[in-house]
């Protein structure tokens, strides 16, 4: 529907390394993998636990067999466009886009309380003196939360993100992104973890892409493209509020506030454009998703691939309403300790 030809991905934190690789749409489902060679050792470790798939990483420290993948469903539409202890909660780098914080005592979302715990408990590990109404060292009472947080966690789960580390610096798809994930699946079933990149702007419009598109009756032209995956099958996210959620049933919510659809879905979203529900804002159009076997994806954490970080719903709706260019570094300078050190690494260089 939204499919691209020859459009490049990044902006000014993400410039791609080398031209991408060509379209993979393809009108065949199957499985498209991609191997490497020997993979250097991460200087970020990631904690993860599993079972091995029987290809996947050895204790030698061999990567992976493939990184962010394909289990495509036939649907040709996308064409690839050129922790440990003292990782945690940090203050956002820019202190500008920090609201009014968190009340966990008023919050019933469990990442904000899961959060809080963690932050106090990196408050505890650095002074165990420390009482427990206290202040944490950012300057905030115990008792709440900045409105952006991020901190590492050891499994994938629905709703966090995947954040690169600089193992992927030589991927041209995949280096320094910042994955969605929507749905963690389970093992032993067709059904295994997909998402989205949020931070691969393509900065045009669909309807500079697609004539279909231009008419003034289709509510979709004016909608800006990001690049999801390698994955054929495009994407959509849909930002809710309370006024509006009650109207979107039908699409799955990730987190509070963020839903998603597949291409199969646009009629539905058509509707409540036109019926003012939801607006041009509140979308987000990916071309392409990624996609993995369940054991595949734990093996690429294993092997240091991925750092695998739980967020805080209003950083990840602001990625979906401006310009995501830089959210790489912003999630890592969140995380805190060798995270923060990674953003400022320049990129490796594997020539």
């Amino acid at each position: 529907m939204w499919a691209l030809n020859n459009l490049k991905a990044g902006g000014p934190c993400l410039t791609p390394r080398r031209p991408a690789p060509p379209s993979l749409a393809s009108p065949a489902a199957g499985r498209r993998l991609w191997r490497r060679g020997p993979v250097r050792a991460p200087l970020v470790p990631v904690r993860a636990s599993g079972g091995r798939r029987k290809d996947g990483p050895s204790g030698d420290g061999e990567e992976a067999e493939s990184k962010a993948s394909s289990s495509g469903n036939g649907d040709a539409d996308a064409s690839i466009p050129t922790g440990d202890g003292s990782d945690g909660l940090n203050q956002p780098h820019d202190e500008s886009k920090a609201s009014e914080p968190i009340n966990i005592s008023n919050s019933s979302y469990w990442r904000d309380v899961r959060a809080n715990l963690v932050r106090r408990e990196q408050e505890l590990l650095l002074d165990p003196s420390a009482p427990t109404d206290s202040k944490t060292s950012s300057g905030d009472p115990a008792g709440q939360l900045p409105q952006k947080w991020a901190h590492a966690i050891t499994m994938p789960e629905a709703g966090c993100v995947l954040v690169a580390t600089e193992a992927l610096d030589d991927d041209s798809i995949f280096e320094r992104t910042v994955i969605f994930l929507l749905r963690l699946g389970s093992r032993g079933t067709f059904d295994g973890p997909f998402g989205v990149i949020l931070n691969r702007p393509l900065y045009t419009k669909i309807k500079h892409v697609n004539p279909a598109f231009r008419d003034q009756a289709t509510p979709f032209g004016d909608s800006n493209l990001f690049f999801g995956g390698p994955v054929d099958m495009s994407m959509f996210l849909v930002r809710t509020n309370d006024q509006n959620r009650s109207r979107l049933k039908g699409f799955e919510e990730v987190i509070p506030g963020i839903c998603y659809g597949f291409r199969t879905d646009l009629e539905k979203a058509a509707v409540l454009m036109k019926s003012g529900a939801i607006g041009t804002q509140d979308l987000r159009f990916f071309v392409g998703h990624a996609a993995w076997d369940y054991e595949q994806l734990l093996g690429e954490i294993r092997a240091g691939y991925w750092a695998v970080a739980s967020c805080s719903t209003e950083l990840i709706s602001d990625a979906l309403m401006g310009d995501p260019a830089c959210l790489w570094t912003e999630i890592l300078q969140l995380m805190g300790g060798q995270y923060s050190e990674l953003s400022q690494k320049p990129k490796q260089d594997s020539s």
